[in-house]
């Protein structure tokens, strides 16, 4: 990224007919089109593997090639990556040392927005030397001014008042105009928490990446004479991938390239997935309305997949009514049909695809061309074992892998704890989360008391009073002590098969589960996805035979669990030559692509989400996410679904998407299903079919959920109990686990609590 301190006088000099003829080789005649547009607006819809950046490299150097001052374009896009990648192919095609290399601005938005405000700090209402606070900084503020604001945050998360007030800045509402409109308690609650994060980043110096876009905006907008300035300084502005912008860079678009009308946008309707981010589909929809008499150029070619990958993509997202049609085609050739495979569960669906891989590999397509794509993080673990076990290299890309993931973290800190009682670094980790009112100052004087005394710091946590801990706090602390004292003696009595029912145990009586659920959105989809799968991995975890003969216990279960947890955290040592199979969301695979992509979890309610039932547009955007995953593939895409997956430790039955029927028949090969499974006559258990009909599907081994048994016959589901601690409840589930029974109860007075029924001594009320 080039920011110039000063400008050269000399405007760049027409190239010779040669050289601009040059730019134009090895183009598409539509692509030839979007280069050459000179002025006005222009709308490039480029479709997935169209060449856009090639497009955007070469319109850019033809404008520096036809006199265009180099310092008169901006071009934006959304990230660093692409950012350089453009700015590096630009520069290649220029002479070495032309000023056609001096002063050109290819940035991201929220860089180009922070050069803005520096350079016109006194007209934007900023200081010059503002620091940029990242989402950990934000997170910290929003804490302190919740508290300024008292904002209980028992019933306000930090991480979802943030995600409140990140929305009202990208609608560009201020801290003012936000209570202005707030209609119910909530609203105002927020409210008076986003006043007083302002007045703590006024006081610190520091804008949030909202701001950056949000401040920008607002100057230009109410500043005439700056706007007037910045539209001559830009008098070419492109902008990538512009079906993501929010209102805020649309607004910033309008204000700059508003009066000379040079503006050329590049982006595809049919792959915007970033909504609940603030993107909006509208400005790209209606960019022919906001700029009238704009041109518009479609890519339809696609460079990238085979005829059947396009095919099948082009046939779903057809289903689409808010899109603006392109035609979608290639000339790489037919290529294999899309693979739809349907496993009995979780397993045998990452076993399938583990050995679709090792396959793939055999037969030349290297590691590092092969992605695992899904819609929620959580759907990686199971893969990540199966992937383990074939010793297949792999990474996880854009997040952490499973076990790195902070609520992953803290409950698995709260098993390391009750497991080992003298382990401080976890104790340390979770003694205040969720929140009992320990904070720095009086967890450093427990700690002090701790190396005084030579003892742990869970020991050292019973003498909070002596260390000056408030009585309040002190009664809190107690009660954590005793939570932890008796998981320890259950661990030390329980079946060693008992393992994920006291997983889920620690879970919800730690009040992980509680805390997640004050999360919003896809965050706390993916925190309950996340903290239920560490539930189920308990519950796949079998105890190898100690070589000792000692019996098994539940204790010696929880700690082979973690040591292989451990064992997982720590690299592996792959040989980096050999390259990894990336494992990402779909979401992250954006822009990327791969010779093998297999997408996991092609159900209903995960693809498309439980949430897109809310509306039409919803659906919309979910259809256009499994569109964007397809076309990742080059030439083999799998799309797997399982019959049944365990969700919260349950086996539930699954649904295949509907997005798989709308995929057009001739451009499928459907796998482990049988012809009557397809046309609706049968469940997909293999009955149905015999003789040329049916598919050989050897993971096909469905069964039924389990039934309860023994005394969880005794508490049907609906019934209602008496415990001698929390009172009458009404149980809600019944979970086997082996030779040991859990039960989900909704009680009166303390809520949901995951009992095992061995040991909680229930009455029938």
């Amino acid at each position: 990224m080039l920011f110039p301190e000063e400008i050269p006088e000399e405007p760049g000099a027409n190239a010779s007919a040669d050289a601009r003829d040059a730019l134009l080789d090895g183009l598409t005649e539509d692509q030839r089109a979007a280069v050459l547009h000179m002025d006005g607006p222009l709308l490039v819809l480029a479709g997935p593997g169209s060449g856009k950046t090639r497009v955007i490299t070469r319109r850019i150097a033809h404008l520096v090639a036809c006199g265009v001052p180099p310092w008169n374009i901006l071009a934006l896009t959304f990230t660093n990556k692409a950012a350089g990648e453009m700015k590096h192919r630009v520069e290649s095609m220029l002479p070495e040392g032309a000023v056609g290399r001096r002063g050109l601005v290819v940035s991201t938005f929220h860089a180009f927005c922070a050069m803005f405000l520096r350079r016109n700090a006194l007209e934007c209402g900023v200081d010059p030397d503002f620091a940029i606070y990242d989402a950990d900084d934000q997170k910290r503020a929003m804490k302190a001014a919740m508290a300024e604001a008292g904002l209980d945050d028992k019933n306000f998360q930090p991480s979802a008042v943030l995600s409140k007030v990140s929305a009202a800045k990208n609608q560009l509402l201020d801290a003012e105009s936000f209570r202005a409109q707030a209609s119910d308690y909530s609203a105002r609650q927020v409210a008076k928490a986003y006043e007083a994060y302002e007045a703590i980043l006024r006081r610190v110096k520091a804008l949030d990446f909202d701001d950056l876009l949000m401040r920008t905006a607002t100057a230009l907008g109410a500043d005439e004479g700056l706007r007037a300035r910045t539209a001559d300084r830009y008098r070419h502005v492109l902008i990538d991938e512009y079906q993501d912008t929010n209102r805020a860079q649309f607004t910033i678009a309008r204000h700059i390239a508003g009066a000379h009308r040079n503006i050329c946008v590049v982006g595809d309707p049919d792959q915007s997935i970033y909504r609940w981010r603030g993107a909006d589909i509208r400005n790209i929809l209606e960019f022919e309305e906001t700029f009238a008499g704009a041109r518009t150029v479609a890519l339809g070619e696609n460079f990238r997949s085979t005829s059947h990958v396009v095919g099948a993509a082009d046939g779903l997202i057809r289903h689409n009514k808010r899109r603006k049609a392109k035609p979608l085609y290639t000339n790489r050739g037919e290529g294999e049909r899309v693979r739809v495979a349907r496993a009995a569960d979780e397993h045998a669906e990452a076993t399938m695809v583990a050995d679709a891989i090792d396959q793939a590999q055999r037969e030349g397509i290297p590691f590092r061309e092969m992605a695992v794509l899904y819609r929620m993080n959580a759907l990686s673990r199971v893969v990540e074992d199966a992937l383990r076990r074939r010793s297949v290299p792999y990474r996880v890309v854009r997040g952490t892998a499973f076990y790195d993931r902070k609520e992953v973290k803290d409950l698995l800190a709260y098993m390391r704890l009750a497991a080992n009682p003298a382990d401080d670094v976890a104790c340390a980790r979770i003694v205040n989360v969720p929140a009992r009112g320990i904070g720095e100052s009086s967890l450093s004087r427990v700690e002090r008391t701790a190396v005084q005394r030579g003892m742990p710091l869970l020991g050292a946590l019973r003498l909070a009073r002596e260390a000056g801990v408030a009585d309040r706090t002190a009664r809190k602390v107690d009660d954590f002590c005793d939570m932890v004292a008796r998981w320890r003696g259950l661990l030390e009595s329980g079946a060693p098969d008992a393992l994920a029912a006291f997983a889920e145990m620690v879970l919800d009586e730690s009040g992980l589960r509680e805390f997640a659920d004050g999360t919003d959105g896809d965050e706390l989809d993916q925190r309950r996805l996340n903290l239920d799968e560490v539930v189920n991995a308990a519950g796949d975890f079998e105890l190898p035979e100690d070589p000792t003969g000692a019996p098994p216990t539940l204790l010696r279960a929880l700690q082979g669990f973690l040591q292989s947890v451990a064992l997982v955290a720590d690299s592996d040592a792959f040989d980096p030559e050999a390259g990894a199979v990336t494992l990402m969301t779909l979401h992250a695979a954006k822009g990327l692509e791969f010779d093998f992509v297999a997408m996991i979890g092609c159900e209903e309610g995960l693809l498309p989400h439980a949430r897109s039932r809310e509306g039409t547009d919803d659906v919309e955007e979910e259809r256009r996410l499994c569109f964007v995953g397809m076309t990742r593939g080059r030439a083999r895409l799998w799309m797997t679904h399982a019959a049944n997956r365990t969700v919260r430790g349950m086996r539930m039955g699954a649904m295949e998407s509907g997005f798989l029927r709308e995929i057009p028949e001739e451009h499928v090969e459907r796998t482990g299903v049988t012809r009557s499974w397809l046309e609706g006559g049968d469940d997909g258990s293999g009955d149905g079919g015999s003789g040329d009909d049916a598919v050989d599907a050897p993971w096909m081994d469905e069964f039924e959920p389990a039934r309860p048994k023994g005394l969880g016959a005794q508490f049907p589901v609906g019934c209602q109990v008496r415990h001698a601690l929390f009172g009458i409840g009404t149980v809600q589930a019944i979970l086997p686990r082996g030779s040991v029974t859990s039960v989900r109860v909704a009680f009166r007075t303390v809520g949901v609590k995951t009992l095992v029924l061995e040991y909680a001594k229930l009455v029938r009320a």
